[in-house]
């Protein structure tokens, strides 16, 4: 896709690790750019859910593909 700025692949870290590491992605990133995240951990579901409800980015789009979750995310 070409609107994304950033690709994280957080496969085989488990919580806390994934959201760690996006919290990390996005602050290198501007406001309105977009992270691709894909992680393996069930838990960053609800992880990221929270986090984004909390922080003012935006949850573009979340699918999973087999084992893997994947998450597009608009830093707000």
């Amino acid at each position: 896709m070409d609107f994304i700025d950033l690709q994280l692949d957080t496969s085989g870290l488990n919580c806390p690790l994934p959201l760690l590491r996006l919290k990390k992605a996005l602050s290198s990133l501007d406001i309105g750019q977009v992270v691709q995240v894909a992680a393996t951990d069930p838990a960053s579901v609800l992880d990221f859910g929270v986090f984004i409800e909390r922080t003012g980015h935006v949850m573009l789009e979340q699918w999973q593909e087999e084992a893997v979750f994947l998450y597009l995310i608009r830093k707000g």
